[in-house]
Formats: C-alpha cells, sequence, structure tokens
C-alpha cells in the first residue's frame, strides 16, 4: 500500500479515514447483498470477525445505501462493520470484482487478495492473522 488516501462512511454514519488505518492488520472485503458468492461466504466472516475484532480492522465495503446494507445485516444478525466508499480505494485494492478481499500486513503489505467466495474462517487463515499481529 503506496497510498492510505480512502474515506469512507461507516453505516452510523462515522466517517473512517484508511489512513487512521496505517501500523495495523487490516481485512478489507468488497461485497453486496444482491451477490451470491458474498452471501456465501458471509457467516465464515462473521466467526473469524468475532475472535479477531479487537485485535484486527475489518472492512466490509458496500457501495449499496445504508439502509440496504444495514438491512441485510440485521435479518441474518451479523454483527460486521459495513461501510461505504466516499472516494476510490487507493491502488492496488480493487474492488470492481465482488467478493475480493485483502488482507494487510502492519507495514502496508498485501498479504493475501482473493478474489471470489472463500471460507474465510479456516485455521490456517487464523496462524497468518496470528503471525501478522505478532510481527
Amino acid at each position: 500500500m503506496a497510498d492510505y488516501n480512502w474515506a469512507l462512511e461507516k453505516n452510523n454514519k462515522d466517517k473512517l479515514n484508511f489512513g487512521d488505518l496505517e501500523n495495523k492488520v487490516v481485512l478489507v472485503n468488497f461485497w453486496a447483498t444482491w451477490c451470491p458468492p458474498c452471501i456465501a461466504e458471509m457467516p465464515s466472516f462473521e466467526l473469524l470477525y468475532r475472535d479477531y475484532k479487537d485485535k484486527v480492522e475489518f472492512l466490509f465495503v458496500s457501495s449499496e445505501d445504508h439502509e440496504t446494507v444495514r438491512g441485510f445485516l440485521n435479518r441474518k444478525k451479523y454483527s460486521l462493520p459495513a461501510y461505504r466508499p466516499l472516494s476510490e480505494a487507493p491502488e492496488p485494492l480493487n474492488g470492481k470484482t465482488l467478493p475480493t478481499t485483502y488482507l494487510i500486513d502492519k507495514n502496508g503489505a498485501i498479504i493475501i487478495k482473493k478474489i471470489g467466495a472463500a471460507d474465510w474462517n479456516s485455521e490456517s487463515l487464523r496462524k497468518t492473522i496470528d503471525k501478522l499481529l505478532l510481527e
């Protein structure tokens, strides 16, 4: 990540500057409520988020309006932190294909870039995150 210049708005209308997350482990997921592969991977994200929400910054980014996203998350009983982009995502983050997920280390290196759905609650991913948190 050469550039952390990205403005986001959380579902509760709080603003977030992606630059505030420098030197932290960050997971960014681009998704939409109408995207079947996105919906398929949400349960595994929810389990991962419950265990790592105090250690890793999670950004679930959808261009949909807050009401649509909030309604979806509430119906599914997900506690995932949803954001709407207010500006273009910095290179090399590209959420044009849904879902796309990035795991970024404290130095801004992209450790995982995954296009398409995955099981995000796997033992191997947890080991990777634990290792990144120790660095």
